[in-house]
């Protein structure tokens, strides 16, 4: 028996590589992959999430002052663009699925600019580090935090292991940043041109996996290196 007309047009999708039995599956392996792909950043953060926590319980002190030094609005701020970056992905995806063109690319390129506002917000605060000799590198010195609480007898050698992470972490969600914008920047190139819609929309929804996890791993972050302890210390 002849597949039906509708049938033959899904499985010859432009798109449809031959060796899947149709545009389910592939959508399906590649759902598959980037969750595996996802499972490996897991442990990737999970390794510098669990040095965190480790020197954090040996050094709460120096852990505790240092995260008070960081600038607490900025964080909040950029935690809300992210947030909001988060569902303006969310909202491609579903145009994406419903093949409106112009609002896909709208959403898109809205992505691409809070993940830019958030970059820019994150060099500032950077810069105010720089300025304060707080990074890792010629000129590191965290003097100025022991100074600032003298009853906690902060030992500066373990401050700079704060401020280590501190630089590793938010550096190593930052690249991830720069990747995802790129990504985007491709994808909203391909959208304007039409090649995504009802029928295929697979890499608009695995790069909208990996910038919610990006996200969330900013969410984890937030908590650690800003809300340690904001209650006086002493």
């Amino acid at each position: 028996m002849s597949d039906s007309p509708a049938t033959l047009a899904h499985a010859h999708h432009p798109e449809h590589r031959h060796h899947f039995a149709d545009m389910d599956q592939q959508r399906n392996a590649a759902a598959l992959g980037m969750w595996l792909f996802l499972a490996t950043e897991i442990m990737f953060f999970g390794g510098m999430f669990c040095a965190y926590l480790i020197y954090r319980i040996w050094y709460y002190n120096e852990f505790a002052a240092g995260s008070r030094s960081l600038n607490l609005v900025i964080g909040t701020a950029n935690t809300a663009v992210l947030i909001c970056s988060s569902l303006s992905v969310a909202l491609a995806v579903r145009a994406a699925q419903m093949g409106k063109r112009r609002l896909l690319v709208t959403l898109l390129s809205i992505t691409m600019l809070l993940g830019l506002v958030f970059l820019g917000v994150k060099g500032y605060e950077w810069y105010e580090k720089y300025e304060e000799h707080h990074i890792p590198g010629l000129g590191f010195n965290v003097d100025d935090i022991a100074r600032e609480y003298p009853q906690l007898k902060i030992d500066p050698q373990h401050s700079k292991i704060f401020f280590s992470l501190y630089f590793a972490m938010t550096g190593m969600h930052a690249i991830h940043m720069v990747i995802g914008v790129g990504l985007f920047a491709w994808l909203t190139f391909l959208a304007w041109r039409g090649k995504y819609g009802p029928e295929y929309y697979t890499p608009i929804e695995n790069a909208g996996l990996y910038w919610h996890f990006v996200d969330i791993v900013w969410i984890y972050l937030f908590p650690l290196l800003y809300l340690i302890d904001r209650k006086p210390l002493g």
